[in-house]
């Protein structure tokens, strides 16, 4: 796609002015993916993410040496590897051979408590770096609406609980203060809600690139291009770059299906792909087009821009912000939030075969897998399971998994 070259170029040029201004000695946040991003943007502060640099440690094959460095030095071996690989790149010291060099010691870092791993890994952090921690609190919801996206997007106080979202912006309110003293600038209250508002307006966009490919007769784009043309707008969510980016790829798609255009002339089967991407290895989504007519046309990336991030304000911004984060993470991969979600996305998007990636050693991600699988077999849907990691190729098979997914998409068209 034009537009997935014109992502992959912006972020890019974008990662090089962010790696100047750290170099250069500028103050910037360490941060998980499920943390209000949105504080750190509207507060100018530059922002590398943990999973982001974990893929990025992952893709230039340094992974390996990592992990068995993990091993070496004593660490559990069920620790995530999503989250744990720039930790253990940290500690390891060679920062000669890691992409810029290495991370210098962030201003500020900042973690929600959404699994028993996580905490522990960013005290680590600070107690490498001297950086300033801001733990944010992931208590349960006592009664989860299974299909909560009903409720999510306006209704989210009843949803979500009145004193869970009270906690969420008390933790928001401190971090906002660190982030006032280290800017020496005032949070804009209007300018905030100003800003949250082109966030849904960009939600809102996605939303309806996503309803385009669930209705089309033909898949026109496959998820190696859906991710980077919705990944790196939002990583940017809510700027005039990303707003415009994601309506060049709005009209880019439904160009596409206007034309009868197709990424398989003979598709005849729809595939999800269950999990967060399979980065050291995404030719694996396009290897069962040819000789099965079967397309990747669905993964979590896409639809959950509108059902995980658009929060109507009610003219309070931050605590809208806290219905966003306040159950991210789990709703991705948690029973009974993401069981359910799972089933009424195939059904809108007409899927066949779900193929569920399990990283055994994130027990977050991955138990809840199981549930997810017995609901879509519930429903209709062939799954196949692939017991492997997002970020250690130590674990990854390329021909079995193949050959696991050939079988349930043959099985299928008998």
């Amino acid at each position: 796609m034009t537009c997935a070259s014109a992502a992959t170029g912006y972020q890019r040029d974008w990662l090089k002015g962010l790696r100047g201004q750290i170099m250069d000695g500028a103050p910037f946040a360490f941060v998980n993916a499920d943390t209000p991003h949105e504080l750190f943007h509207f507060m100018d502060v530059p922002m590398v993410t943990n999973q982001w640099w974990s893929a990025v440690i992952a893709a230039k094959q340094l992974a390996p040496d990592y992990f068995d460095k993990m091993e070496e030095i004593g660490f559990n071996a069920h620790l995530p590897r999503y989250s744990s690989l720039p930790l253990i790149a940290q500690m390891a010291g060679d920062f000669d051979r890691q992409p810029w060099g290495g991370l210098p010691a962030p201003a500020i870092l900042c973690a929600r408590a959404s699994s028993d791993e996580h905490p522990r890994i960013f005290q680590r952090w600070a107690e490498l770096t001297g950086a300033e921690l801001h733990l944010l609190s992931a208590p349960a919801t006592p009664d989860p609406a299974p299909d909560w996206w009903v409720l999510a997007r306006s209704d989210w106080e009843d949803l979500y609980g009145t004193a869970r979202l009270d906690l969420m912006v008390a933790e928001m309110q401190g971090l906002i203060a660190a982030l006032e003293r280290l800017t020496g600038r005032d949070f804009d209250v209007d300018g905030f809600a100003a800003y949250m508002a082109r966030i849904d307006e960009q939600e809102r966009l996605l939303d309806e690139v996503a309803d385009l490919i669930a209705k089309a007769d033909r898949c026109p784009v496959g998820i190696a291009e859906q991710m980077p043309n919705v990944m790196i707008p939002q990583w940017h969510r809510g700027s005039d770059w990303a707003l415009s980016h994601v309506r060049a790829f709005r009209d880019e798609v439904k160009g596409r299906i206007d034309r009868g255009e197709g990424v398989c002339e003979g598709e005849s089967l729809r595939m999800m792909w269950i999990g967060a991407g399979l980065w050291f290895d995404t030719s694996f989504y396009r290897a069962f087009e040819e000789t099965h007519g079967a397309v990747f046309c669905w993964s979590m990336y896409l639809p959950f821009a509108a059902d995980g991030y658009i929060r109507a304000d009610h003219g309070d911004p931050l605590r809208a912000l806290a219905a966003r984060v306040s159950a991210m993470n789990e709703q991705l991969h948690q029973p009974p939030w993401v069981n359910e979600w799972l089933v009424k996305e195939a059904r809108r998007w007409r899927i066949d075969v779900a193929v569920i990636l399990v990283p055994e050693h994130d027990r977050f991600s991955g138990y809840g897998s199981y549930f997810a699988r017995e609901a879509l077999r519930a429903a209709g849907v062939r799954v196949v399971e692939i017991h492997s990691d997002m970020v250690d190729p130590r674990v990854w098979d390329r021909d079995a998994m193949e050959a696991r997914v050939r079988a349930a998409l043959e099985q299928e068209a008998a």
